[in-house]
């Protein structure tokens, strides 16, 4: 029997002896009672009473009302005490009569009787206590396994990335000892909520060790990379099929081999832009889509991005790189980004102005020290246009990025000011001092 068990059993057994906390007992049994209700009563003094109140233990609960009660350990102790007070004269003269070895064994049958009530009463509460702990552990776990159910619903099966990576990449993993190196699911804030699985194998043979790392943002297909790092640079991946080795070819194959695994509308344009494409001219439009091709040495780069309006919206895009007729980088962003507006209502000459207007005033502060007075270069002007989300993460709206130059370097490193401005509205996007010392 363990220490708080035997100690129960001692208040329970003294509080049955003492004749004053029996009558409080029978008291709290037929009605609860505050303090002074108890002192009423019992005419005794509030310490005495408290003495007692104090050694009932577990037998009796006091409620939010501040009246006491009887507990249901108190209740089942009452119940025994009762019947033992309650046995007829007769039955307590003949109890009297029988020979002492009877009287202990009546007795050792009673406390037997008491103990067994004790330790029911015990077991309840404790089944009870595991039931309400068990309770709380399910709902815990229902609430962890509703927040994980929302990016396991997103989670791309095994069979999704080896469907890019045999059917589109065409690698023969069997010639490979293939190892998962990470699986990682993330909520991005900063795009909007989506949910990016970032999946990286490990590809060895004897010859080579390349990593390669797949990307799918909400369970679609983004990007595929892939690092040689151990091995000749020049050395193929050993692929299922023979590779074509001129770079439009494998580019169009490539795409078309995408497409019958993704089934994306877009793809038609594409696939039929690459198939009317050649060599001789590295910028090609059709409708919405303009072709942009870098080929160099060893390094063939194709850049597939969406244009409109005169307007080309070079994030929502799909690009893909080969070097030495080896795929190193396929990725789409095209499904992922939305067009805002297509409104080009400020010119490259206007965006600079603005901007030159726009310093005016301007500060910045380096090491403690707010630096106002500042003079501007006329040439050299840098004005990129590069459309850019303006309040949704995956709505792209035409910007200029402006970068303007000082005549000398500044407290902080400062050389030259960068001005951010929507080519739709003229709006100041930002503004932001460049400079060595504050970039670090």
């Amino acid at each position: 029997m363990s220490g708080s068990e035997e100690e129960t059993y001692s208040v329970m057994f003294s509080s049955l002896r003492h004749p004053a906390r029996r009558k409080i007992l029978l008291m709290l049994l037929e009605r609860s009672m505050t303090f002074s209700q108890l002192l009423e009563e019992l005419r005794m003094p509030s310490s005495r009473l408290t003495y007692h109140l104090e050694n009932l233990g577990e037998l009796i609960e006091k409620m939010e009302d501040g009246k006491y009660q009887l507990s249901s350990f108190g209740r089942a102790s009452v119940a025994m005490m009762k019947r033992a007070e309650e046995v007829p004269n007769v039955q307590a003269k003949r109890f009297s009569s029988l020979p002492l070895r009877w009287k202990s064994l009546y007795a050792i049958l009673t406390i037997t009787i008491v103990l067994l009530a004790s330790i029911s009463h015990f077991q309840y509460a404790s089944l009870n206590q595991l039931s309400k702990d068990y309770e709380l552990l399910r709902a815990d776990f229902e609430k962890v396994q509703a927040q994980n159910q929302q990016l396991l619903s997103w989670s791309t099966s095994a069979d999704k990335a080896m469907a890019i990576i045999r059917n589109v990449i065409q690698i023969d993993v069997t010639k490979y000892k293939v190892t998962l190196l990470s699986n990682t699911v993330e909520d991005r804030a900063d795009l909007g909520g989506v949910i990016e699985e970032v999946i990286k194998y490990s590809l060895v043979n004897i010859q080579s060790r390349i990593e390669l790392t797949l990307r799918f943002r909400n369970n679609h297909f983004s990007l595929a990379q892939l690092d040689q790092l151990e091995g000749l640079p020049s050395y193929p991946l050993i692929y299922t099929q023979v590779q074509p080795l001129d770079n439009f070819e494998a580019a169009r194959r490539l795409l078309e081999r995408y497409k019958s695994v993704a089934n994306d509308p877009y793809l038609d344009e594409i696939l039929r832009l690459l198939a009317s494409s050649n060599e001789t001219n590295n910028e090609q439009v059709l409708g919405n889509t303009k072709l942009k091709v870098s080929i160099y040495g060893d390094y063939a780069g194709f850049q597939l991005l969406y244009t409109e309006n005169d307007t080309d919206f070079s994030a929502k895009n799909i690009h893909l790189v080969f070097e030495n007729h080896v795929l190193r980088k396929l990725s789409d962003d095209w499904f992922f980004y939305k067009i805002g507006s297509t409104q080009m209502n400020i010119s490259k000459e206007q965006a600079i102005q603005i901007a030159r207007n726009a310093v005016r005033g301007f500060k910045w502060n380096a090491n403690g020290v707010q630096v106002s007075e500042f003079s501007l270069l006329d040439e050299p002007v840098s004005a990129v246009f590069v459309p850019h989300p303006r309040t949704e993460p995956s709505i792209l709206v035409p910007y200029w990025y402006i970068t303007l130059y000082l005549d000398k370097s500044y407290p902080g490193g400062v050389n030259s000011i960068a001005v951010g401005i929507w080519a739709d509205t003229g709006r100041i996007a930002n503004i932001q001092a460049i400079g060595s010392e504050l970039a670090s």
